[in-house]
């Protein structure tokens, strides 16, 4: 089953310094038919105006990661980490028992994020933080896990959760395929340019929430960067 879920469709928030678009309900965006899938709770498509971003304040028992599709995010958090993760790169933040973060572009540019969080297995464990660069050349036709909490991946980001978070990068014409296993969903977000999926196509920055399929083989219609996460 592939279920497309067009940009125009999404849900919206504009503040003057952020744009934001929610692929599920969040804040003041309410969608019974769209609250999560599986675990995957929140995808958001946040364009932050230069200089400018979230001030500090506090989450719990969330997996967070930030794909940063432009710009760069400056982190900073209760636990004293900070550090910058520029477009391409990502950075992981387990809320556990609890963690307090501001988030700012502090450059002269708009920086674009997917922020996207995921339910963890298990609740109360200590907060945590981390980023690393995945350069494109190395996901160039195929997908690389980016962030996981499957057993055997410990080159990509830990999150403690059933669940990876993958890219892609595909020239026009290139096709990938990607396994998933029995009781698994998917949700499948092309940063850039448009892609097919079993005869669907699915452009820049549409979701394409998929169950109950053995794998799906995903071709470039466009030069396309792909954002997928794969959970149960």
């Amino acid at each position: 089953m592939i279920e497309l879920r067009p940009f125009s469709s999404l849900g919206g928030a504009h503040h003057g310094w952020l744009e934001a678009y929610h692929h599920f309900s969040f804040a003041d965006y309410h969608d019974s038919q769209r609250m999560n899938w599986g675990p995957l709770r929140v995808w958001n498509d946040d364009t932050i105006a230069p200089k400018s971003g979230f001030p500090p304040h506090p989450h719990k028992d969330m997996e967070i990661i930030t794909y940063v599709r432009k710009g760069a995010i400056t982190h900073k958090d209760s636990l004293g980490n900070q550090g910058r993760t520029v477009a391409g790169d990502v950075q992981v933040m387990s809320a556990g028992s609890g963690i307090q973060h501001s988030e700012y572009n502090m450059e002269d540019e708009a920086t674009q994020i997917f922020q996207i969080w995921i339910l963890p297995t298990s609740k109360g464990a200590p907060p945590s933080w981390g980023t690393r660069p995945f350069p494109k050349g190395e996901r160039a036709g195929k997908f690389v896990t980016l962030a996981s909490g499957m057993a055997g991946e410990a080159d990509a980001l830990p999150i403690r959760t059933n669940a990876r978070v993958l890219g892609a990068s595909l020239k026009a014409g290139e096709s990938v395929t990607y396994a998933l296993g029995n009781g698994r969903s998917a949700y499948l977000v092309p940063a850039t340019g448009a892609v097919e999926i079993d005869g669907t196509r699915v452009n820049a920055r549409d979701g394409a929430a998929l169950r109950d399929v053995k794998s799906i083989t995903i071709t470039a219609l466009q030069d396309s960067e792909i954002v997928l996460v794969d959970a149960a």
